[in-house]
C-alpha cells in the first residue's frame, strides 16, 4: 500500500503532467496552423525541416519570429523554392505582422481567412502562381501597409474593401489577369498606375459612381 509520501509524489507528478499538457494544448494552436501550412507545401530544400509539431510553440522553428509572449509575429519564407498552396489555418495567427511568401511556386487561391489577421502589416505573395480572386475580406486588415500580389495569375476585380484601409502605402497587383476598374479613393489616390500594369482586362481609375462596372468582371 502506498505511503503518504508516495501519494504526494504521484499527485505532484500528475499535476505537472496536466500542466504541461494544458500548456501544449493552449500554446500550440499557432504551431498547428503553421504545421498545416507545412503539410500543404512541397519543400525540396528542407527549409521547413525544423517545424516540429511536438514542441510547445513554434518559436524555435527556423523562419519564424515571435514576440515576448511567444506569439508568432513573422513568417519569413520568401524565395524558398516552395510549392503547394496556402491554407485557411493561417487566419488563426492573430498576432502575425509579416507574412512573407514571395518568389516561390505557390498555387491555388488566397484563403479568405487571411482577413482575420488584424495585426498584419505586410502581405507579400508576389512572384508565385496564385490564382483565383483577391478576397474582399482583406479589407478587414486595418493595420496593413504593404500588399504585394504582383506576378501571379489572379483574376476578377480589385475589391473595393481595400479602399477602406487608411494605412495602406504600397499596393502592387501588376502582372495578373485582373479586370474591371482601378479604385480611386482612399489609399488608391496615391498608388502609381504602373502598380496595376500588365492586367490586359483592367481599365483605368473608375469614374465617380461607375464602380458597378466591375459587376460583370470575372
Amino acid at each position: 500500500m502506498a505511503g503518504r509520501g508516495d501519494l504526494l509524489l504521484i499527485f505532484a507528478l500528475t499535476m505537472v503532467s496536466s500542466s504541461l499538457h494544458l500548456q501544449k494544448a493552449s500554446g500550440n494552436s499557432e504551431g498547428d496552423a503553421l504545421y498545416a501550412l507545412r503539410r500543404s507545401l512541397t519543400d525540396p530544400d528542407s527549409v521547413l525541416q525544423s517545424w516540429d509539431p511536438n514542441l510547445v510553440n513554434p518559436c524555435t522553428w527556423f523562419h519564424i519570429t515571435c514576440n515576448q509572449d511567444n506569439r508568432v509575429t513573422r513568417v519569413d519564407l520568401g524565395n524558398s523554392n516552395l510549392s503547394g498552396h496556402l491554407v485557411p489555418e493561417l487566419g488563426k495567427l492573430e498576432y502575425l505582422q509579416y507574412l512573407e511568401l514571395y518568389k516561390n511556386n505557390i498555387q491555388g487561391g488566397i484563403p479568405g481567412e487571411l482577413g482575420n489577421l488584424k495585426s498584419l502589416i505586410s502581405l507579400d505573395l508576389y512572384n508565385n502562381n496564385i490564382s483565383g480572386t483577391i478576397p474582399p475580406s482583406l479589407g478587414n486588415l486595418k493595420s496593413l501597409v504593404f500588399l504585394r500580389l504582383n506576378d501571379n495569375q489572379l483574376h476578377g476585380s480589385i475589391p473595393r474593401t481595400l479602399a477602406g484601409i487608411s494605412t495602406l502605402k504600397v499596393i502592387d497587383v501588376s502582372n495578373n489577369d485582373l479586370c474591371g476598374t482601378i479604385p480611386s479613393s482612399g489609399p488608391f489616390e496615391h498608388i502609381p498606375l504602373n502598380n496595376f500594369e500588365n492586367n490586359p482586362r483592367l481599365e483605368g481609375p473608375e469614374l465617380q459612381g461607375l464602380a458597378s462596372y466591375d459587376t460583370n468582371c470575372s
